[in-house]
């Protein structure tokens, strides 16, 4: 049995027909599922059941997803995974940005969205004081602030550090332009700044040897952010 099987996972959606697929489908997964279909209920089983993973809609009747995401995040940081009709960036970018752990658009595929609940169910599993990150041949010792790529060093500048340090920590998951510039650089910098990134992201790359059209670490998720992607 993996970490994820049996994991509980409350499925937030008003639309019979999506709770009935993802009930099927996420208990054949082996996760034990919970429902239901509007904001007001959500946040009240939330505070009950403390599930694993919450799979969030958007567009709900009464309170919507982005309030119930705001509400469950003034106590809890379970993984939260938005699944909505809105392809916008700025939706997304906006439920990230306020908690959201990932996002899934809808139509979308079961296989996508349940690999992207292993990747949060495992993310949220690692303990947040772990002193060494190891992504695959890459390893990050935080004490020492020390990288390691295949057992070799790897001299990074401190923003360049920084900005490693903030992505493999959240493995998995997606950082906001936004979050990535307030957390290496300070509150004071916004999206507009977001030039910074590409430059150090580029620098990045090039020291971990990677083809950005073939990432092994950092994926562009073009308008949104970067996502460091998890390995065992």
């Amino acid at each position: 049995m993996t970490a994820s099987q049996g994991a509980r996972i409350l499925v937030v959606d008003d639309e019979s027909q999506i709770r009935k697929l993802l009930k099927v489908t996420l208990q054949a997964h082996q996760f034990e599922i919970h429902e239901c279909m509007d904001g007001e209920e959500a946040v009240a089983q939330a505070g009950i059941m403390h599930p694993d993973l919450v799979v969030l809609d958007l567009g709900l009747p009464g309170m919507s997803g982005m309030d119930v995401l705001k509400r469950i995040r003034e106590w809890s940081q379970v993984p939260i995974i938005v699944l909505t009709a809105k392809d916008r960036e700025e939706d997304k970018i906006a439920a990230l940005d306020g908690g959201a752990d990932d996002y899934v658009t809808k139509p979308f595929g079961m296989g996508e969205l349940v690999a992207r609940i292993r990747v949060a169910l495992r993310h949220a599993a690692k303990s947040a004081d772990e002193p060494v990150l190891r992504c695959g041949a890459l390893t990050i010792d935080l004490a020492q602030r020390q990288v390691e790529l295949e057992g070799m060093p790897i001299k990074l500048t401190p923003t360049e550090y920084d900005m490693l340090k903030v992505l493999a920590s959240n493995a998995g998951k997606i950082v906001t332009q936004r979050q990535l510039l307030q957390q290496v650089w300070g509150s004071h910098h916004n999206e507009s700044d977001s030039h910074y990134l590409r430059v150090y992201i580029g620098h990045l790359r090039k020291k971990l040897n990677e083809d950005p059209a073939q990432p092994r670490f950092i994926q562009t998720e073009p308008g949104i952010g970067y996502r460091f992607l998890m390995q065992d």
